[in-house]
């Protein structure tokens, strides 16, 4: 029987809500003298370690392609259009002007890529997290050389999680809309569905009722659909010239009513200005527009630390212990397929703080690996697994994903579950199955029911049932991130002769089938994951995901709005 933590009813004992407005309390974190995890690369380990790092340069070459193709945009003609003809900033350079630095965490950048109606590189909008005046911000910045600026059934989908993503740290969104609409063949695609078009209306009336503020730049078109993003935003800042607003254009004013009709007479920034009041701040150029939003963001509901607290945070971050071994070691590390696994201590090793790990439960149910570790001085919970999940391990998970919770603890999830399932060829095996079906379940259930932060990093495979009580996608991590190795699929290929027949014909297809949609790269063109990251950064992204989870205790204000605030 496993232990599990049981908390008081609530009409007993209230449940203290989790404070996220704490941010006049200091609190000393307790000192710790966590184990060393000191696993250098033993001479055992080399065959399968340069069989992983030919696999890791071959996936980085790959990798560095989809780069250099996202990095042109729509393509020469298009940039020269955009800039030249239309007067419009790349959407690279405006980002620069808006925030404080370059140094923001992209997400989903391969977003688009090989999809069935072609290339559409990022999706056709650039998302992330920067700073803007020192707090963390989603971006959501449509690239107008991409396809004109036409919004694809991928380019709503990746809006909506950015959304998302801002919704479940508490972040402010800001929006450069620059967008020519719904692209019409694909209608079916965009529109009808729950989360499709209408969702990013939804979840900007969501937003501002949970105080979590929105500011839009209107930096070109807002065409259609596109026209009531600024609309819905909080604030929004006009562009004149370069900025407009209309459901239909000039050319269906023309074909309505035969009316001619120039585009700045028809929804311009002075026009929305002045007359409609569709905008607060009329800008007579981008930058005057980017210095505007920056003055709006000082404004919001947040306290940001002293600098004098932030210079010591800074300095005890340059304090921070480096893991004993080279992170180039993880590319390495990182399975060309799951019998090249080694221990995944050796990557927890190479993440932690001094290489410290505190284990918990170390010598039961040893196929899965948890316990505790600082990553750049945010304390997390780690589970990683090492092997197949076995009854065992799968009530160790359980056990240790309730105890973080009950901690307020952040936990890490580092997958590489086995590619395909057990299969049942005796009673004994029939009841080891059914044993470990019940523990996955309370699993799932304990990730599922975890009201902690959650991040998930794919190492190797995510494979059936045990990515789930993994924190797979459908789990709701706050962040998920995969090697370039990774593999996401029901089953992994090679293997998919465990759920058919015998001698099935099927087999060989469905394996190639498997080959090529289990990559990595098919699994972010799609929007499965929020990027994929190179092993040896991976401890430099935990650290911003933890940085920007841990500013929302910063946020004065969290009590949610009966109303949302609506535009006059």
């Amino acid at each position: 029987m496993f232990r599990c933590i049981l908390r008081p009813a609530e009409h007993h004992w209230p449940r203290l809500s989790r404070s996220t407005s704490s941010a006049g309390r200091k609190r000393k974190a307790l000192r710790s003298a966590f184990m060393v995890l000191d696993l250098p690369l033993q001479p055992i380990h080399r065959h399968v370690y340069e069989a992983n790092l030919r696999n890791s340069n071959a996936c980085h070459k790959r990798y560095k392609e989809c780069s250099e193709t996202i990095s042109k945009g729509g393509g020469e003609k298009a940039i020269e259009r955009h800039t030249r003809r239309n007067g419009k900033l790349l959407v690279r350079h405006r980002l620069r002007l808006l925030l404080d630095d370059e140094d923001f965490l992209e997400l989903s950048p391969f977003a688009g890529l090989g999809l069935p109606y072609g290339d559409i590189p990022s999706a056709g909008c650039l998302t992330g997290i920067g700073r803007i005046n020192g707090l963390w911000s989603v971006f959501i910045a449509n690239d107008a050389t991409v396809k004109g600026g036409t919004a694809y059934p991928i380019t709503v989908k990746k809006q909506v999680r950015a959304q998302e993503i801002a919704i479940q740290n508490r972040l402010p969104c800001i929006y450069l809309v620059d967008s020519g609409g719904a692209f019409l063949p694909l209608q079916s695609e965009i529109f009808p569905d729950k989360n499709q078009g209408g969702r990013t209306f939804y979840n900007q009336a969501i937003m501002s009722a949970l105080k979590i503020p929105q500011v839009s730049v209107v930096c070109g078109s807002c065409t259609a659909g596109g026209a009531y993003i600024p609309t819905m935003a909080e604030e929004a800042v006009m562009v004149h010239r370069v900025g407009t607003i209309f459901l239909g254009g000039p050319p269906l004013v023309k074909a309505a009513t035969g009316e001619e009709v120039t585009p700045e007479d028809l929804g311009g920034a002075r026009l929305h200005a002045e007359v409609s009041g569709c905008v607060d701040h009329f800008a007579w150029e981008e930058k005057e527009a980017y210095n505007y939003t920056r003055n709006i963001v000082s404004t919001l509901n947040f306290q940001l630390p002293e600098e004098e607290e932030d210079e010591n945070r800074t300095s005890r971050r340059k304090a921070v212990e480096e893991p004993l071994c080279d992170s180039m070691e993880l590319l390495g590390l990182a399975p060309k397929s799951y019998k090249y696994s080694l221990d995944v201590k050796m990557v927890v090793s190479r993440l932690a703080d001094g290489s410290r790990f505190q284990e918990f439960k170390a010598r039961y149910g040893t196929t899965l690996v948890t316990g505790f570790a600082s990553i750049h001085g945010h304390l997390v919970g780690i589970v990683a697994n090492n092997g197949e999940l076995s009854y065992e391990s799968t009530l160790k998970g359980s056990h240790f994903v309730q105890l973080c919770d009950q901690r307020d603890i952040p936990l890490l999830f580092l997958q590489n579950t086995a590619p395909t399932a057990a299969p049942t060829l005796s009673t004994a095996q029939a009841e080891v199955n059914s044993n470990r079906l019940k523990a996955q379940g309370s699993m799932m259930s304990a990730v599922a029911h975890a009201s902690v932060p959650k991040i998930t990093v794919v190492i190797g495979g995510c494979h059936g049932a045990d990515s789930y009580a993994m924190c797979g996608r459908s789990f709701d991590p706050n962040f998920l991130f995969l090697w370039p190795n990774a593999r996401v699929s029901l089953t992994a290929p090679g293997h998919v002769g465990s759920l058919l027949p015998p001698d099935s014909e099927q087999e060989d297809e469905l394996n190639g089938i498997l080959e090529e949609e289990s990559s990595a790269f098919f699994s972010s063109s799609r929007l499965w994951d929020d990027g994929v990251i190179l092993p040896q950064d991976t401890r430099k992204v935990l650290r911003t995901c933890l940085d920007i989870i841990h500013q929302q205790r910063y946020q004065l204000s969290t009590e949610r709005l009966q109303s949302p605030l609506l535009r006059i």
